[in-house]
């Protein structure tokens, strides 16, 4: 999974697919993160030939004029992007137990390493775990007045992550390595907690 910075311009994707494919990558999926000031952010999806390392896309694409690679990692939570309609229409199966369902889905749709959902302690210390992703840290210090609305965290020496109003509780998710979220990822996060919320009533 490649995250990538390019000009908001006619023929810019073309450059940077055809960069990838001549450094040995080949393009499963792309999605649109985020456009801002000229710029767009994808997310692009690749199958890497054999032999072929990451950095050698990086270069490729480092080559072209307005075009920055800002994150590239290998991508294990799935073979492809899942859209946040899909998210909606799990959660809609069952409304019973959509709160749960959405942070077993955040993880795919976010392209996070975990996600959970936490009831603050006492002066932020010491939450309860309410339902967590596998990958999720088992303690968590943190509180709730910190996060009125969807806000990036300090994370830690592995993890970036961004925890967002719950109810009661608070949504957290840890991403390794990077990318930073961006503000277009916290608006997409507060909308599906909300509908998660309202679906569960």
């Amino acid at each position: 999974m490649m995250r990538v910075e390019l000009p908001d311009v006619p023929g810019s994707l073309g450059r940077v697919a055809s960069a990838i494919g001549e450094a040995g990558g080949d393009i499963d999926a792309i999605e649109i993160v985020e456009k801002r000031d000229g710029f767009a952010v994808d997310d692009v999806l690749l199958e890497m030939s054999p032999g072929t390392m990451p950095d050698s896309v990086v270069s490729a694409c480092g080559t072209l004029d307005g075009v920055s690679v800002l994150w590239i990692n290998r991508y294990a939570a799935g073979g492809n992007l899942f859209l946040d309609l899909e998210v909606v229409e799990a959660l809609t199966q069952d409304p019973a137990s959509a709160r749960d369902r959405l942070i077993d889905l955040l993880p795919i749709a976010f392209r996070v390493d975990w996600a959970a959902r936490v009831t603050p302690g006492t002066d932020g210390v010491g939450a309860t775990v309410v339902h967590a992703t596998d990958a999720a840290p088992s303690a968590y210090d943190i509180d709730h007045a910190r996060v009125p609305a969807p806000t990036r965290l300090p994370g830690d020496e592995v993890y970036v992550e961004c925890a967002a109003p719950f109810g009661d509780d608070l949504v957290l998710l840890g991403r390794r390595g990077g990318p930073e979220f961006l503000d277009s990822e916290l608006a997409r996060l507060e909308h599906l907690v909300g509908l998660a919320m309202t679906i569960s009533h």
